[in-house]
Parts: C-alpha cells; sequence; structure tokens
C-alpha cells in the first residue's frame, strides 16, 4: 500500500511514492485491509485487525495527546482489535469500531460531531473514547463530515426483514445533519420518504450535505447545495431529506449495483457491475458438470448446485445447508437462483433475499481467500483438482476453477459448449521441477511462498509460466 508525498512524508525522489506499511514496526503486521484518509491524516487497517494512524495529530485525530505528539512520519499503532476505521476527507476525527460493536472516536469534537453529548462539543478528545448511547442495532457505516457525522444501523426484527436507519450528529447550520436543529448524539434522520422503503442500499457524505439510496430506487439528499452538488437543478440549502430525481435506469441495469459518492461541492452517482470474475463464477456454476447438489423450490423444480462452493460459503456446512434447503423451499425458480448468486458471487444482488439468508453465510469472506483455503488444502477436494499436466513422469494437478479464475484461454475452453473434454497436456518441459511447484502454489494463491527467496531465475519462469497458461495477471 502507498501514500503519495506528503509534507511530513518526504521521500528521497520528490517523484517517489512511499511504502507506508513496510514502516509498520511490527513485520508480522504488514498486510494492509483498508486505508481510510481523514483531513490530515491517514489510517491502515491491518489483516490482523490492528489500527493504525500517520500523520498530523495536531488535533489529537490519531488518539494521543497533541502537545506530546504534533506529527508522525511512521504508522503509530492506535487500537487493536478493530474491525472498521471511519473517517473523511473534510474530518478532523475518526471512529473506531472493535468486534464486539463498541465505538471509540477521538479528534476535534467541534459542533458535537463525535457525538459524545452536549458537555464535550468543542473539545480535543485526545485518547479514543468509548461513544456511548448508540442506538440499538448494528453498524454498518458511519460518513464523517466537515462538523457533523452520519451513521447507518441494521435493526434487526425476528418477525420482519431488518430495517436500516439514519442518525446523525454535529451542527444543522451547516446543513448536513437531515434535521433543523443541533445533535450531539447520534438521532435518527427522519423523513417520510423512508417510510415503506427503509433498505438503504448506500449513502455518502461530502462536506455538509448527503445522499442515500434505498432498494426501491428513491434518491433522496440533505444540505449543503451552494453548488448544486445535490443534484435538484438549483442552489437552495435542504435542511431536511428530500427526494431527487434519479436518471432512468438502462437496460439490463439492476437498482443494487449503483453507488454514490460526495465530495467537497460534488456528487456522483454510479453503476458498478458485477466483475468479471463474478459473472464468471456464476457462468460456472450455471454448467451441470460442475454442480452435485440438488434443490427443491416451491413449485417442486430443481436448482442444482455447487457442494464445494457452498462448503465454504456457509458458516456451518452440515447444519446451514438445511437451513438453505428449507428456504430454498418457499422460493421460486428465479429467487432461488438469485439465491445462489449471491452465495458464488459474494454479493448483495437482491436485498430482501440475502436478509433471509445472510445469517448462514459467511460473507466476510473474500472469493479469492475462498479458493486458496480450497485449494492449498492438500488432503481435500481431489476430485476437483482435474485438469492435469504431465511432464518428466510427474503429473500436476490445476483445480479447472482456478484457471478459470485465472486465464482466458482457460475461461472460454471450460465454459465452452464445445469444450474439449480431455483433461492432460502432456509436454511442458519449459520449467524445471521446483520452478513448476512455485508457479503451481502461485496458481492457487496469487503469492509466492515466504519462504522462497525471489530471484530473476523465479521471475523469468513463472513469466514463461505465464504465457503458458496465458493468464490475465503479472
Amino acid at each position: 500500500m502507498y501514500l503519495q508525498k506528503e509534507k511530513i512524508l518526504i521521500p528521497k525522489n520528490p517523484n517517489e511514492f512511499i511504502n507506508i506499511s513496510s514502516l509498520i514496526e511490527d513485520t508480522n503486521d504488514r498486510i494492509i485491509e483498508d486505508i481510510v484518509s481523514g483531513s490530515r491524516a491517514i489510517y491502515l487497517l491491518t489483516s490482523n485487525q490492528n489500527a493504525y494512524g500517520i500523520g498530523s495529530n495536531q488535533l489529537s485525530q490519531l488518539g494521543f495527546d497533541s502537545k506530546t505528539l504534533k506529527e508522525t512520519d511512521k504508522p503509530i499503532l492506535m487500537m487493536k482489535n478493530v474491525s472498521k476505521i471511519f473517517s473523511g476527507n473534510s474530518s478532523d476525527f475518526i471512529f473506531l469500531l472493535n468486534s464486539n460493536q463498541e465505538l471509540f472516536g477521538c479528534g476535534y469534537n467541534e459542533y458535537g460531531k463525535l457525538g459524545l453529548g452536549e458537555s464535550r462539543k468543542g473539545e480535543k478528545i485526545q485518547k479514543l473514547t468509548k461513544i456511548q448511547n448508540i442506538p440499538k442495532g448494528k453498524i454498518i457505516d458511519i460518513q464523517c463530515g466537515y462538523v457533523h457525522s452520519v451513521m447507518l444501523i441494521e435493526n434487526e426484527n425476528q418477525n420482519q426483514n431488518p430495517k436500516r436507519k439514519l442518525y446523525s450528529c454535529g451542527d444543522y447550520g451547516f446543513n448536513g445533519l437531515g434535521k433543523n436543529k443541533d445533535t450531539y448524539e447520534f438521532t435518527e434522520i427522519k423523513s417520510s420518504l423512508f417510510e415503506n422503503d427503509n433498505i438503504i442500499l448506500d449513502f455518502s457524505v461530502g462536506y455538509a450535505h448527503a445522499l442515500i439510496l434505498t432498494m426501491k430506487g428513491k434518491l433522496i439528499g440533505f444540505g449543503y447545495n451552494y453548488f448544486g452538488q445535490l443534484g435538484t437543478g438549483d442552489t437552495n440549502n435542504q435542511l431536511i431529506p428530500i427526494q431527487i430525481e434519479l436518471p432512468k435506469l438502462r437496460f439490463n441495469e439492476n437498482i443494487y449495483n449503483y453507488h454514490i459518492s460526495c465530495g467537497f461541492g460534488k456528487s456522483f452517482l454510479y453503476y458498478s457491475p458485477l466483475s468479471n470474475l463474478e459473472e464468471d463464477l456464476i457462468k460456472l456454476f450455471e454448467r451441470k458438470e460442475f454442480c452435485d447438489i440438488s434443490f427443491k423450490t416451491e413449485n417442486e423444480e430443481i436448482i442444482e448446485a455447487h457442494k464445494l462452493i457452498l462448503k465454504y460459503r456457509l458458516k456451518d456446512y452440515e447444519n446451514q445447508i438445511e437451513k438453505l434447503q428449507e428456504i430454498i423451499s418457499k422460493k421460486s425458480i428465479k429467487e432461488s437462483n438469485q439465491i445462489f448468486e449471491m452465495i458464488y458471487s459474494n454479493r448483495i444482488i437482491n436485498p430482501i433475499l440475502y436478509f433471509e439468508i445472510k445469517e448462514i453465510i459467511n460473507s466476510n469472506e473474500k472469493i479469492e481467500e475462498t479458493m486458496k483455503r480450497i485449494y492449498l488444502n492438500e488432503n481435500e477436494n481431489e476430485n476437483e483438482k482435474d485438469f492435469i499436466i504431465e511432464r518428466k513422469e510427474k503429473q500436476y494437478k490445476f483445480p479447472k476453477l482456478i484457471l478459470i479464475m485465472r486465464s482466458e484461454l482457460y475461461r472460454g475452453m471450460f465454459l465452452s459448449v464445445t469444450e474439449d473434454t480431455s483433461n492432460k497436456v502432456t509436454d511442458y518441459s519449459e520449467l524445471n521441477n521446483k520452478s513448476f511447484e512455485i508457479f503451481e502454489y502461485w496458481i492457487y494463491s496469487n503469492q509466492i511462498k515466504e519462504e522462497i527467496e525471489i530471484t530473476q531465475e523465479i521471475i523469468d519462469e513463472i513469466k514463461t509460466g505465464i504465457d503458458y497458461f496465458q493468464l490475465n495477471q503479472t
């Protein structure tokens, strides 16, 4: 992970990028899962769930006494056991959420934007402080503006689909609260526009405005509109939520794949379809020869799925498969297909159906990580390693699924209805055995084994393998 030149990060070459993850002292904590930008600081979340900060601490936005530590040009550990980091490009404050859904904040609490109550507004919160009186429910996201914060919480109800509600705190004079008074703790943004349409797909907060997209296709906005950033066709500020005309969906577009991004004086609404990998996975699992478990829909129609993927995408396969069968038995063939598409692709294609199945899915697993778990376990799934290269009297097995993910050539070969059923290639003498084993591991995991010293010879060998397999990435 890299950061462009900043005032306190001076590279030797003025055009150089600095690898700031390499500056983390703990060498076992240098895999960056997320990066969040504040106005004058950068926050890193590592794979070990540790939060680091780098940059200015003049307003205690790194969680330390600003007199003792004004700034740092190396990442410093702020907090352990962190699941999410929240800040904003206009924000001199930060929120950290731990795995127990406890929220902590620090930085400049001007106008009460940290939600700590009226008695602490205007303070510099010099150490991470637990935010009390958070509304009940699961914190999905927090977006930070200049003098306000907006929080999205999912309130789960056992008898109904979960409801998502927005809460805000800070100064209403800047128009970003969605209400017409200051609030120093997180309180609900209420509007008739959210009635019967409480599934919020996406929202974004800028300097002092916000836009929200709902499942039923409503675009809702409020706040500062001097530059026309609300998209209302005028420059009138809006203290409370109003509905904004949403561009008509084009052919074959889905509202669930639209996203919002708000900046200082501008906003973007953009369409993000499924990635090629996700589309290919869906296509792959529609192929009957890859499917080995059957489900009955409400009309007694049969829909087939891939047991291997379900095994690694369900939290507890043996027990959850029965729950999944029960859910599918009450759904149409169309809804059932959508459920499996969401499982395969790890994308929320239909929020209503997703709410029904999310408790049984490992929804935080990335596809790439799932594939590693499947194919780097040599004791399992031998039947899935069904593409074999024989060379020098030794066999190398490659799962078709991995080659489909990695290579346009094999994607076309295996997904084609005229696929050659041959599984063997007999001549591949360019690589020696050691290099081929390194290359095999790299195909599975997209990384080199840590104990392997990377030499120019290995790089050249892998390039040869890339050419042979016609792989997409280098």
